[in-house]
């Protein structure tokens, strides 16, 4: 278990490393030429955008249902892990919306589907230029890495109203279940996205926390594996 916590504090360590070295040369000028941040900003619709925005609103889950566990078990292990993801999620959260302060974009896009940023490089362009056109208010057509939000749940691996009311009414070894189940269905849809940022994103500094994010969930999908087998449980579906 320590050396699992080592590898994945490692990756988010280095790639928060990247993301606030990045930010400090942007705000500072970027590439020393005199150009402004602004004319390298991505645009409203870009993959970079879109991701700060979701990966935001994911996150700010994961927090919320870490805190909730911490108060429903006296389990250190649990107690512990749930502490590391709001701590690190938290942060990276903070981190996503600076971006978009630092781009002059808003954190939230009335007409913009949750994940339309995973489509094709060709949709982005057209958003772009186009404005508002997001060819409807749904999710259909766009490559979503093969992660698919459940129903009353925003985006993939997010828990519901319900099962949000279920953990926070549940006690000692169901709520520590019910959270490692939770968190394994939210850190699956977390990598999905992650991934599709790395593939996507243009912002080198973006690119390499998303692809922290994937290293340390998908290590940390591993350790809750593991508790969850300790529990006589096992993941859902």
């Amino acid at each position: 278990m320590t050396r699992t916590y080592w590898a994945a504090g490692t990756a988010v360590l280095l790639a928060l490393l990247f993301a606030v070295a990045a930010t400090v040369a942007s705000a500072s000028g970027g590439d020393g030429d005199g150009s402004r941040t602004s004319s390298r900003a991505p645009g409203l619709y870009s993959p970079d955008a879109g991701f700060a925005r979701d990966m935001a609103v994911h996150h700010q889950q994961a927090v919320e249902m870490s805190f909730i566990v911490r108060d429903r078990t006296k389990d250190e292990p649990v107690r512990s892990l749930a502490y590391d993801i709001a701590n690190t999620q938290a942060n990276q959260r903070g981190m996503l919306l600076g971006w978009l302060d630092l781009w002059g974009l808003p954190k939230v896009v009335a007409d913009e589907p949750p994940m339309s940023w995973m489509g094709s490089a060709d949709q982005h362009a057209g958003h772009d230029m186009a404005g508002h056109d997001m060819g409807g208010s749904d999710m259909a057509g766009h490559d979503m890495g093969g992660a698919t939000a459940k129903p009353g749940a925003l985006m993939p691996g997010m828990a519901t109203k319900e099962e949000l009311s279920q953990l926070g009414a549940a006690e000692g070894r169901d709520a520590e279940v019910l959270y490692l189940q939770l968190m394994t269905d939210h850190h699956k849809g977390g990598v999905a996205m992650a991934r599709g940022c790395a593939a996507q994103c243009e912002t080198p500094a973006e690119r390499a926390l998303a692809q922290g994010m994937v290293e340390a969930q998908q290590s940390e999908l591993t350790l809750m594996a593991d508790m969850l087998k300790q529990r006589g449980a096992a993941p859902r579906g």
